[in-house]
């Protein structure tokens, strides 16, 4: 850390914004590495950083006073935000909430009153007294951290599971709860026209007039819009049109008086729905991950760690108030429904802290009237040292949950209706399947041989026509690129028995060979080639290799059966599926 100041010091032309940004990213970096070593979640390594930063003399090695460079960090923190709401927007599908409504509304309902009410009481005995910060303050505690709860259960390899299924279900109300007070937050501190309730009401109609007229633009603007961009095949203009989509639509929500975080998760909305919901997601989630990163370095720079220090026995017990009343009843609220003792655990520590949207709102509240300091650290600290917690006792939940089944005090739950919560089980819960990228002559040959023997298929196309079709049709089927490590995620490649690249472009195969290598190295991959040249460079990375070009599709089939061994077609039946698109096949090398 020596090495800060020095560098900075011969660095004087360096600006604020790039140089504190690559301090912070170097940090996070270093940070991540150890917590990888020790199996913890990274976020908590940048709040840390952002902490070390602050409590340093770090910002000071560039010449610039600290207000302007922790000025420069909530630049990138609101940008943070606004792409956290747009992820938000696209994650929260109005389908998926179809599946999902009664956990999400009664379970979410539940814990959000529960601990709103108690937080409430809380805070009114400590002598807060103005009704909207009370109101603040209690649901902002009553928010969970959706980052850090998915980020673990992925790095257990449970994200599907009943615990992961229940959790993302009460988030869903956490969300909506979030949209709903980033609308009326003016309104509450008296910032509205007329009455507190008159201002309200006012704010919610303006809301919702905005998202129904931002949904109305979707489907006759921007969805054709994203259409005439994906017939370019242009990776490079996709992404610049979904940004652009994002920014201008923040924009729009800040220029009707609405936040433009809410711009932001509006925009999401109107992708969420479509056919490019998983290719937007691959492309920006680097960008998410990125600004989340920032986001919480800035909620790190906010802690004053003398504060902490003086007043480290309230800032403990409040944690550990927060982590046993909020996972004792996000607990409860599994075992309603009917979730077994310890999935049940699981959800409970994954919901028992506070959340990055707790931070949101609590900083949104805070440029209507600041909190008092002493108020502001208490909360920043204990939403850190919760969220610290949550993956340590989400591993505990099971050793926990074993002890307490021999104990004999829990009886099991039977028909845990968690099971059946998944939005898109032909993606989500599809396993042992087959993954075909590329949806031309060969694709459509070879994923009709494997339907007809019974073999799951996963198709990734770029093609938005086709991947109309494919949906309507109920083929699972993805607009992504296959060369893309989050789409192959999206797609399911570690649970995936076969992935077959069924176009001829030898440079997109190899691309993408190593990471689904690194996601599952037992898979069997085929790939096709058009010269021998090529053939030689595709055998090196140790796949199987289809060169006839007429025949590929027969060929790829007939490899096929030494993967599945239930596909029962003979050889004339092969012939046949073939057959039956003779035309196409015969103008596969055109395609």
């Amino acid at each position: 850390m020596l090495a800060f100041p020095v560098i900075a010091a011969g660095a004087a032309d360096v600006s604020p914004l790039f140089g504190v940004l690559s301090m912070v990213l170097l940090m996070a970096v270093l940070m991540a590495l150890l917590l990888h070593r020790l199996k913890q979640n990274f976020l908590i390594g940048y709040l840390i950083c952002g902490i070390i930063i602050a409590n340093t003399s770090l910002l000071g090695s560039f010449g610039t006073e600290t207000t302007e460079m922790g000025e420069v960090i909530d630049h990138l923190a609101e940008m943070g935000v606004i792409l956290l709401m747009f992820t938000l927007g696209i994650e929260f599908s109005l389908a998926e909430f179809k599946h999902l409504w009664r956990v999400s509304l009664i379970g979410g309902g539940i814990q959000v009153g529960t601990i709103s009410a108690v937080g409430a009481a809380i805070a009114w005995s400590c002598g807060i007294r103005p009704p909207a910060e009370v109101i603040v303050l209690a649901v902002s505690v009553a928010l969970s951290s959706t980052a850090v709860s998915m980020k673990s259960f992925q790095d257990m390899g449970q994200p599907n599971n009943p615990s992961a299924r229940t959790a993302l279900a009460i988030a869903l109300f956490d969300d909506i709860v979030v949209i709903l007070f980033l609308l009326i937050l003016p309104a509450l501190f008296g910032k509205g026209e007329g009455s507190i309730a008159g201002g309200i009401g006012l704010a919610v109609g303006k809301g919702i007039l905005f998202l129904g007229g931002t949904l109305l633009l979707g489907r006759y603007g921007i969805t054709p819009l994203l259409h005439a961009v994906a017939r370019t095949r242009s990776r490079e203009l996709f992404t610049l049109a979904v940004v652009a989509l994002c920014a201008g639509v923040a924009v729009l929500g800040a220029l009707l008086g609405l936040s433009p975080a809410l711009g932001a998760f509006a925009a999401g909305l109107i992708v969420s729905e479509s056919i490019y919901r998983h290719r937007i997601m691959a492309d920006i989630m680097p960008f998410k991950d990125l600004f989340l990163a920032i986001f919480f370095v800035s909620v790190g720079l906010q802690i004053d760690l003398h504060v902490v220090a003086s007043d480290w026995v309230r800032i403990v017990g409040f944690s550990i108030l927060i982590l046993i009343v909020k996972g004792t009843i996000a607990f409860n609220v599994a075992r309603i429904f009917k979730l077994p003792l310890r999935p049940a655990l699981l959800t409970g520590a994954a919901l028992s802290s506070s959340g990055e949207f707790s931070l949101v709102l609590m900083g949104k509240a805070a440029d209507y009237r600041p909190a008092d300091a002493s108020i502001q650290q208490l909360l920043l600290s204990c939403a850190a040292l919760t969220m610290a917690c949550v993956p340590l006792l989400m591993r505990a939940s099971t050793p926990a949950g074993r002890l307490l089944e021999m104990s004999g005090f829990f009886k099991p739950k039977k028909k845990p209706v968690a099971e059946t919560l998944t939005p898109t089980a032909a993606i989500k819960e599809i396993t042992d399947h087959a993954v075909i990228c590329g949806y031309g002559p060969v694709g459509r040959a070879l994923n009709e041989a494997l339907r007809q023997s019974g073999v799951d298929t996963l198709v990734l196309e770029l093609n938005s026509d086709t991947v109309r079709a494919l949906k309507k049709a109920g083929q699972p089927v993805l607009f992504a690129d296959a060369s893309h490590p989050e789409a192959l995620e999206l797609a399911g490649i570690g649970r995936a028995r076969m992935v077959a690249f069924t176009f001829p472009s030898v440079e997109l195969t190899a691309a993408a060979v190593p990471i689904v290598r690194e996601h599952n190295p037992g898979i069997v991959i085929f790939g096709r080639a058009k010269f021998a040249a090529e053939i030689e460079q595709l055998q090196a990375l140790d796949i199987e290799v289809i060169h006839d070009e007429r025949q590929s599709a027969v060929a790829m089939i007939d490899a096929a059966r030494s993967v599945y061994q239930r596909i029962d077609l003979s050889d004339d039946d092969v012939q046949a599926i073939v057959d039956s698109k003779d035309e196409a096949v015969s103008n596969a090398g055109h395609s």
